[in-house]
């Protein structure tokens, strides 16, 4: 797919044909189609693709790659429960223009989740599963661990993965992240972390506003204090006057403005 000079978008539609990666079969990522960013857009090649999760499950998915010769560093993206609308697309577009080979996948589209989904549905840890194994199969990516940045919801999916594919991931940079399972009852939600906080030795970056919930507050705050007592290296970022989700917001004041900013360099450096 390829913008032209309108509005209106070409497609040119290709087929990748089916491999197994470390005993996923990734159906393809079948390729729906690829962007050429036209001038301005520093060159990023972006391309929707569809994977296969290990039950078969087809999921959406967005690749961004710098433009040069490569091959470039590996960064899954997760978003948040909010879906993977616009605001996801820019900030996987801002990390290809940092350098970075990026996978995003959808987990909710493939399973027809709505926006905003209460519970967490453990099947589409498979779903972020098979981004990572695409990511780590693309030649144009380098060999070595990958990074995931995570948004709300998405730094649980890191954690979980993590645990279980620890020398595949590099670090997780967690915008005010959720380490707790949703489904846990209330009282682990207030006093308790993930178990897989107590597993993992993945370097973690906590990013968030001092105006956000203040459970999202406490629940990250106790997983900063349990990484650092195990000797996992982690930090803990908190921005003055910065609300919930304060990168993307519609809203966005000054200050949340210059937050994000120095949240994009403080994730590029992790």
């Amino acid at each position: 797919m390829r913008e032209t000079g309108g509005t209106g978008l070409e497609y040119g539609p290709q087929e990748l044909k089916e491999k197994s990666v470390k005993g996923h079969i990734i159906a393809g990522a079948i390729l729906a189609s690829v962007l050429s960013v036209p001038a301005g857009a520093n060159g990023i090649e972006l391309s929707k693709i569809t994977l296969k999760a290990a039950d078969g499950t087809e999921v959406p998915a967005e690749v961004a790659i710098p433009p040069g010769k490569g091959p470039f560093p590996p960064v899954l993206f997760i978003h948040a429960k909010r879906g993977y609308e616009g605001d996801e697309r820019t900030h996987v577009r801002e990390l290809a223009e940092q350098g970075f080979h990026v996978v995003a996948p959808d987990w909710q589209s493939g399973r027809f989740i709505e926006r905003w989904p209460a519970a967490h549905n453990p099947d589409t840890e498979m779903d972020v599963e098979a981004g990572l194994d695409y990511l780590m199969s693309l030649p144009n990516a380098c060999k070595q661990p990958v990074g995931i940045v995570g948004l709300s919801r998405g730094p649980y999916y890191a954690i979980r993965l993590a645990a279980k594919r620890g020398p595949d991931i590099a670090a997780i940079v967690s915008y005010y992240g959720h380490m707790q399972n949703p489904n846990a009852p209330e009282p682990d939600q207030l006093f308790r972390i993930a178990p897989e906080i107590m597993q993992i030795t993945t370097p973690v970056l906590y990013l968030i506003g001092d105006a956000d919930y203040e459970l999202r507050r406490m629940n990250g705050g106790r997983a900063f204090y349990a990484l650092w007592e195990r000797g996992v290296p982690v930090e803990w970022q908190e921005y003055p006057m910065a609300r919930r989700a304060f990168d993307s917001r519609p809203d966005q004041t000054p200050e949340e403005k210059v937050a994000t900013r120095h949240a994009r360099e403080r994730a590029k450096n992790w």
